[in-house]
C-alpha cells in the first residue's frame, strides 16, 4: 500500500508542473473569451477618443468579443495610463497610448506613475495625427516665412495656443521656434476646444493643433492655414505646404496613437492583437475614417512601434531640456 501511495505521489508531483504550464497556454489559445477593455486616458469626443472608437468596433468584430472603450481622463493622461500599467497582463485591459503621455510626460513632469519602457509592451501603432499651424485672418502673414518675420517685428511676438504645456503641439511649436528664431509665445490651454474658439474669434492669433480639429474652420475660411508638420502634403489640404517646404528642411512633427498592453502580457496574445489590429487599420473603410480625422493609418509590428517609442523618448528629452519645460 505504501509503495502504491509513493508511486501516486510521484505521478502527481510530475503532473503538477505540466498542469500549471497548460493553464496559461490554454488561456492563450482561448483568447479572448470575454470583453476587452480599452482604456483611453482622455475625455470623450477628441481626436484620440474618436480614433480609438473607430478601431475598437472593428477590432472587436475580428476578435469575436466586444472591445469596450473606457475613458479615464486626468493629469494629462497619466491616470488612465497608470491603470493599465498596474492591470493584469492577460490581454483584457489595453491602453490607447498617446505620444504626449508616454514619451513627453516623463520629461515634463517631476514624476509620473509609470515607466513607459518597463510597464508596457507595444502592440501596434494605429497611426500618426498630422499637426497644422493656423492663424486668425487678421494676422498679416500667409506663409511660414512671413509669420516668422512678423513675429520678430511685432511687439511682444506672436502668441500661439496648444492643447497644454508639454503637449505634442507645444513641443512642435518650441522646436519650430528654435529652428527659425521666431518670437512665438506659448499660451497653454486645457484641451483643444477653447483654443480653437479663441483663434476663430480672434483673441488668439495663432494655434498649433491637430488637423482634424482645424479642418472645418479652414474650409469655412474662419482661420488661415500656414503649414502642416507632416513629411508630405495632405490629400485633404493639398494647397497647404509642409513646414519643410516652407523653409525649415527636415522638419517633421506628428502626434501618434497606438495600442499597448501591460508588461508581461503573453507573446501569443500580443501577436494575435497585432495581426487583427493591422487588418483593421489597413481596411479601406477604417483608413478612410482615420484619414478624415487627420490620422495616417499604420498598423506596424510591436518591434517597430517599440523602436519609435524609444527614439521619441530620446528626442523629446532634448526638446524639453532646451525649452526648459516643466509641469509641477
Amino acid at each position: 500500500m505504501n509503495a502504491w501511495k509513493n508511486t501516486l505521489a510521484r505521478l502527481l508531483a510530475a503532473a503538477l508542473p505540466l498542469a500549471l504550464a497548460m493553464g496559461p497556454a490554454a488561456a492563450q489559445q482561448d483568447y479572448p473569451n470575454k470583453p476587452i477593455r480599452l482604456i483611453v486616458p482622455f475625455t470623450p469626443g477628441g481626436v484620440t477618443d474618436t480614433g480609438a472608437r473607430v478601431v475598437a468596433d472593428k477590432l472587436g468584430a475580428r476578435l469575436g468579443q466586444t472591445v469596450v472603450v473606457d475613458n479615464r481622463p486626468g493629469a494629462s493622461g497619466n491616470i488612465g495610463t497608470q491603470m493599465v500599467a498596474s492591470a493584469a497582463p492577460d490581454g483584457y485591459t489595453l491602453l490607447l497610448g498617446f505620444d504626449g503621455t508616454l514619451v513627453i510626460n516623463p520629461h515634463v513632469y517631476a514624476k509620473v506613475p509609470f515607466d513607459t519602457l518597463k510597464d508596457f509592451v507595444p502592440v501596434s501603432k494605429i497611426g500618426d495625427a498630422v499637426l497644422i499651424i493656423v492663424v486668425h485672418p487678421s494676422v498679416p502673414a500667409k506663409t511660414l516665412s512671413e509669420l516668422v518675420a512678423y513675429s520678430k517685428t511685432n511687439p511682444g511676438g506672436v502668441s500661439y495656443g496648444s492643447a497644454g504645456t508639454g503637449s505634442t503641439p507645444h513641443l512642435a511649436g518650441e522646436l519650430l521656434k528654435a529652428r527659425t528664431g521666431a518670437n512665438f509665445v506659448h499660451v497653454p490651454y486645457k484641451g483643444g476646444g477653447q483654443s480653437m474658439t479663441d483663434v476663430v474669434g480672434g483673441s488668439l492669433p495663432m494655434l498649433y493643433t491637430a488637423v482634424a480639429g482645424a479642418y472645418p474652420f479652414v474650409q469655412k475660411g474662419q482661420i488661415r492655414p500656414i503649414a502642416v508638420s507632416s513629411a508630405q502634403r495632405l490629400a485633404s489640404l493639398p494647397e497647404v505646404p509642409t513646414v519643410a517646404e516652407s523653409g525649415v528642411p527636415g522638419f517633421e512633427s506628428s502626434s501618434w496613437i497606438g495600442i499597448l498592453a501591460p508588461a508581461k502580457t503573453p507573446q501569443p496574445i500580443v501577436e494575435r492583437l497585432q495581426r487583427e489590429l493591422h487588418a483593421v487599420v489597413q481596411s479601406p473603410e477604417v483608413r478612410e475614417r482615420l484619414a478624415s480625422l487627420g490620422i495616417s493609418a499604420m498598423g506596424n509590428t510591436p518591434a517597430e512601434f517599440g523602436q519609435q517609442i524609444r527614439a521619441d523618448l530620446a528626442k523629446y528629452d532634448q526638446i524639453v531640456k532646451a525649452a526648459k519645460i516643466r509641469v509641477d
